[in-house]
């Protein structure tokens, strides 16, 4: 037994001086010296010399001891031997182990960064960490050694594939031997790390010195340092604490930083270099540094001279001199090209231009944008001419600028003439834009000539700019009536629409880029017909279609003077037109037909057949069951992806009860300020704008109410918004539904909260109308005063209302179609003091102070233009357009607003 239990102490010492781990740890106690812990100190001091019973060269057996080296004994009878193991916790006792308890202050040991670690008996020494390079995710495992790097890695890779179904393609790691590998005579050896790396098809980089990983353990350590302190539970839960630290680490938002190296005082703060390119397995860039003792230097820390002069040679560079300058405009689009520039003479000196800058497209060519204003999310259209013959589709905006052309040729739009003394020509430009179908794919390129109208001066070259566009509430009346009559509705496109106005104006034009006539280049456009980008375009184009279309015997709407009705008898036929785009909804196919041989005698015309896409709305139609739907599906699709949302969680509502935004939630300091610079908030805020003018009513009290910080928004309104898009993404299959009904009336929903609004305690109405089953006009406002009870609030709303039902009530009267608009419009209201307010003449306290303009809605009642009646709080279509409220209340009432996934 006692050679047994020595060969067992024997085989311990020796595995601990090999760096093995023992299933019996021997315990450290706690110096009261200050200082750093030494290495070696607690373990058996390492003697050379000949092992036990080693035989000499003489031929005689010399015993030495193993432990302490010195001849004449054997390691058992080591005197040092037994005194160590004394001093460490262990006694030797009648050839015996046996182990004493330690004392309090031995049960600890102090790492290198001072912290107190409790020995166990079998325990985790290290951990390494994962980052993910996009989201900066991480991920942390412990281990026993740093040999379990790779085993450790392994079980990573799978949990990613599994559970994100993604592919592990770069890791970026230290320069750390268990990654990098060893340095010998024939250069880097790569370590086991690098070849399963190799073997897996995974690229391997390496960073520099204090890089992410670094930082982001530090950060780990100091946060359980933190717990630890400030905790009662035991050291040796550590692991538990680094594992706390890294789930809350994932779910704080994460800012880079500018990195400050730490030089010496006296050394140079720089090393000035030639940029010439980047590292192949490092995320850097590489210089060449001639003044450095390194001249090929490997650095992700840089400031880049891009204004500056650093070039081998004295003379001064040459810059072009007719420069194009350019600055974002109406356009989606950047990194806007520069064309055309002309060489100075050589001797031109370097200096900066200060002449004034003038955008190459402006806000002036909203007209033509206003045609494709639904692709709200697209942004690769090209911006320059150069850019257009440069892509990969330079014979398809050939093709569609030699078609514009032979459009401007046939409408004689045109004619060159020398340029007239003391006049000065408007510039022109390509405009280039894809025309898409509802599920976003391209139909057709369009290539546009604009003029640049902003050159024009008003009173010389225009008077009058104003021209109609047709409302979307007269379109879903529109569309509602379809519905109910089953009327066949077709859709026509104007080519080139604004080449048919003509002009009272003389205004002279540059050729167009690209198409100047050779020989003949100093030559000027007298402009005959209008063209796109003149102020007055629109307005000639408006002006020669109503000409046209009311000789044919069509009267336009005496509220909205882009719909037209013609009657024939029994049958009648509706027009829309929005810019360039026509719908007709006819009762009969003859009538139909004669409409579109007419237009197409006038106008270049394409017929598009049975229309089931206009302005960014899709028009799902079964005749047999007399429904109607409209959806803006493909639309949303594309907001989110602008946004990065289109894999967003599900949202139940677009707004919750209870839910406030105010201006304490605006930033506060200078970095929130930087953060929200970074967010666009405001073109978020205004794509979910159009959105809910066209088809989505249950969105308009929450969008309405984000569009009140679009000057100085704050991350919670951003964070409201983005619920709004997880709701979308939920609903974006809603369509807007109309259905045959045996009796067509309108009726509407007034509603109003009370004090909604934290900063000026104002209320907000909110009014829906429905016709034929669904919602065809709807609002959520502010009010302009601040109500002083209820029934105040509602009787504004009322008043509201009551002015946009005289509205529809001219408008669908001028249809000739719905006979019930002659009786009095109801107006549907859950505040039975209002209701009784507004059918007689008394007054009360409460409603003695009201402004006058309000008290109109009395004299509406008693002319029986509308009627006042009660109804259910539980049946108030419009109070999702106030307030938010609980999702099963929300979702009832926007399926009343006809809101539908399957109609």
């Amino acid at each position: 037994m006692n050679e047994l239990t020595s060969k067992c102490i024997q085989e311990g010492v020796r595995l601990r001086q090999e760096g093995h781990n023992l299933a019996l740890v021997v315990t450290h106690r706690v110096t009261k010296k200050k200082g750093k812990f030494k290495k070696g100190k607690n373990f058996p001091p390492k003697k050379s010399g000949p092992r036990e019973g080693s035989q000499s060269h003489d031929g005689k057996f010399t015993v030495s001891c193993y432990f302490c080296g010195k001849k004449g004994h054997v390691k058992k009878d080591c005197i040092k031997r037994k005194a160590w193991f004394e001093k460490r916790g262990i006694n030797l006792s009648f050839g015996f182990l046996t182990t004493r308890k330690p004392k309090e202050s031995e049960k600890f040991l102090f790492m290198g960064n001072r912290l107190k670690v409790e020995v166990v008996v079998v325990g985790e020494k290290y951990f390494i960490t994962f980052i993910d390079d996009l989201s900066r995710y991480g991920y942390v495992y412990l281990m026993h050694e740093k040999s379990q790097a790779i085993d450790i890695f392994e079980m990573f890779i799978i949990e990613v594939e599994r559970q994100l179904d993604k592919k592990i393609k770069i890791v970026r790691s230290d320069r750390g031997g268990e990654y990098y590998g060893r340095y010998d005579e024939s250069g880097q050896n790569p370590g086991p790390f690098a070849k399963f790396l190799e073997k897996r098809g995974i690229r391997a980089q390496y960073t520099m010195l204090i890089r992410h990983s670094r930082r982001r353990n530090r950060t780990l350590m100091e946060m359980v340092r933190s717990m630890m302190s400030y905790s009662s539970v035991p050291i040796s839960l550590w692991g538990e604490a680094l594992k706390t630290a890294m789930y809350i680490l994932n779910r704080v938002p994460t800012e880079a930083r500018i990195y400050n190296p730490h030089e010496k005082k006296l050394d140079s703060r720089t090393i000035s270099g030639y940029f010439i390119g980047y590292p192949n397995k490092s995320k850097g860039y590489r210089f060449y540094c001639p003044n450095h003792s390194v001249r090929i230097v490997e650095t992700g820390n840089a400031r880049f001279l891009e204004n500056g002069e650093i070039s081998g040679s004295n003379e001064p560079r040459k810059l072009d001199e007719n420069e194009q300058h350019n600055r974002d405009g109406s356009l989606p689009q950047k990194n806007i090209a520069i064309e055309n520039a002309v060489k100075p003479p050589q001797s031109a000196p370097l200096r900066r231009s200060q002449r004034e800058r003038r955008p190459a497209i402006t806000d002036d060519y909203v007209v033509y944008l206003q045609e494709s204003d639904f692709d709200i999310g697209i942004r690769k259209n090209l911006v320059s001419f150069s850019q257009a013959m440069e892509s990969d589709d330079s014979s398809k905006w050939m093709e569609a600028m030699n078609e514009e052309l032979k459009s401007m040729a046939h409408n004689g739009v045109w004619d060159l003439i020398e340029l007239p003394n003391s006049c000065k020509p408007v510039g022109c430009k390509w405009v280039f834009k894809t025309k898409r179908n509802a599920k976003g794919n391209i139909e057709r390129f369009n290539a546009r000539l604009v003029a640049k109208g902003f050159t024009q001066k008003e009173g010389i070259d225009y008077k009058d700019t104003f021209s109609p566009v047709s409302k979307k509430d007269s379109l879903r009346i529109i569309m509602a009536l379809v519905a109910h009559f089953d009327l066949k509705l077709h859709q026509m496109d104007v080519k080139t629409a604004f080449l048919n106005g003509n002009l009272d104006e003389d205004i002279y034009m540059e050729q167009p880029e690209g198409f100047a006539k050779k020989g003949n280049e100093h030559l000027v456009c007298k402009l005959k017909k209008s063209i796109y980008g003149l102020k007055q375009a629109s307005r000639q184009w408006y002006i020669k279609f109503n000409n046209t279309i009311t000789s044919f015997g069509f009267k336009e709407n005496i509220v909205d003077q882009c719909i037209y009705l013609k009657v024939s008898g029994s049958k009648f036929i509706f027009l829309i037109l929005y810019v360039d785009d026509i719908l007709l909804a006819s009762s009969d196919l003859g009538l139909l037909r004669e409409t579109k041989e007419y237009l197409s005698k006038n106008f270049h015309m394409v017929d598009m057949g049975e229309a089931n896409y206009v302005i960014g709305i899709e028009i799902f139609r079964d005749r047999s069951r007399g429904v109607l739907g409209l959806s803006q599906k493909g639309y949303i699709d594309r907001v989110l992806e602008r946004f990065n949302m289109q894999s967003c969680s599900l949202g139940i509502a677009p707004i919750s009860k209870g839910d406030k935004l105010s201006k304490m939630q605006c930033p506060r300091n200078n970095m929130e300020m930087e953060q929200m610079k970074k967010i666009p908030y405001a073109s978020a805020v205004g794509s979910l704008m159009y959105a809910q003018t066209c088809t989505r009513p249950d969105i308009s009290f929450v969008v309405g109410m984000l569009g009140r910080y679009q000057s100085d928004p704050g991350f919670e309104h951003w964070k409201a918004a983005k619920k709004v898009m997880r709701y979308l993404q939920r609903t974006k299959d809603y369509m807007l539904t109309y259905k045959r009904l045996e009796q067509l009336e309108v009726v509407d929903y007034s509603d109003s909260d009370y004090g909604g609004c934290l900063e000026s305690l104002k209320s907000t109405s909110g009014f829906v109308f429905m016709l034929a089953n669904g919602a065809i006009s709807w609002k959520s406002e502010k009010q302009s005063i601040t109500a002083s009870s209820t029934m105040e609030a509602e009787f504004v709303a009322c008043f509201e209302a009551s002015s946009h039902a005289l509205w529809l009530r001219n408008f669908i009267s001028g249809l000739s179609v719905v006979d019930s608009i002659a009786k009095p419009l109801r107006i549907y209201c859950d505040n039975t003091a209002t209701v009784f307010f507004s059918k007689n003449g008394k007054f009360s306290s409460g409603s003695k102070h009201m402004d006058l303009k309000y008290l109109v809605v009395k004299e509406r009642v008693q002319k029986q233009q509308v009627s006042i009646e009660n109804i259910r709080t539980t049946l108030m279509v419009a109070d999702p357009l106030t307030k938010g409220l609980p999702p099963k209340a929300y979702l009832e009432h926007v399926m009343r607003m006809g809101l539908l996934s399957n109609p």
